[in-house]
């Protein structure tokens, strides 16, 4: 048998049970494609992250939802940073991920204990909002956005929260991107409480009804805030039931500042 270390961290959380779940799993080396994307699923978090030492201070990542590998995800990034600092002993000020589809990634120790993530922000573009979206979602956006996620606004907080969507029809609406398939939805209103804007994810294209803190949705939703209100820096709530996240995103030019904080919940040994 091969036993292999495993945490369970809450990203984008001040103490157990807020965020999202992630396990992250170093390794030595990659193991067999079929290999990471079964122990994903047994898993049975949002995401599951296997991290490989690359030189000093550099780490190979990879991200496996149950049902699929995705090329970008933030929160389980933020867990993974979080295991090397405090839990693998990194004393280093920051660290580089070297990704398939997303480049290289660096999360930094901020002084005040938080980890802040270097993402790349995507592109934004108008897009229509469908009869068919619409009666998916539950209700009917203002205006949207296609890029990474179908980006749908909405006119207030308490409609973000109020949300009762058909994850079955979401599946395969939206728009196809490069490295993104359909069925990844980000809803949102401007406001909510001590925040400016307030947001739910659901991905069922991606094997995740809804999803509880979504760093790479944040990579979007932050140049939509910029379009929407001027505002580089935001803060930002995630609404899940039971839990919410949040997070402070900062715009860069082309690349976006995900900040927040994560705590580990379970650590042991996946038996292979």
């Amino acid at each position: 048998m091969t036993k292999l270390p495993f945490y369970q961290v809450d990203a984008f959380a001040s103490k157990p049970f807020e965020g999202n779940q992630a396990c992250i799993m170093p390794l030595d080396d990659f193991l067999p494609d079929e290999t990471l994307q079964a122990i994903a699923a047994e898993n049975n978090v949002s995401e599951t992250a296997y991290i490989v030492p690359a030189g000093e201070g550099v780490w190979k990542l990879r991200w496996f939802t149950p049902a699929v590998e995705v090329p970008l995800c933030g929160h389980a990034t933020l867990a993974s940073a979080h295991v090397l600092f405090n839990e693998l002993g990194f004393d280093g000020e920051a660290i580089a991920f070297d990704t398939v589809k997303s480049g290289r990634l660096t999360v930094r120790r901020l002084k005040d204990g938080r980890l802040e993530m270097d993402l790349p922000a995507y592109r934004i573009f108008e897009v229509p909002v469908t009869d068919e979206i619409a009666s998916a979602l539950g209700a009917r956006p203002v205006k949207a956005w296609g890029g990474a996620y179908y980006a749908a606004m909405f006119e207030t907080p308490d409609q973000i929260i109020a949300l009762d969507v058909d994850h079955a029809a979401l599946k395969d609406l939206g728009e196809d991107s490069a490295d993104w398939p359909r069925g990844n939805f980000g809803c949102f209103a401007r406001g909510g409480e001590g925040v400016d804007v307030t947001s739910r994810v659901f991905g069922p294209g991606s094997g995740i009804d809804e999803d509880p803190a979504t760093g790479s949705w944040h990579a979007m939703l932050a140049p939509i805030m910029q379009a929407v209100t001027g505002q580089d820096a935001v803060s930002c709530y995630q609404a899940y039931p039971g839990r919410g996240a949040h997070m402070e995103t900062r715009l860069e030019g082309d690349r976006v500042k995900v900040i927040g904080q994560s705590v580990t919940v379970i650590e042991g040994q996946f038996t292979l």
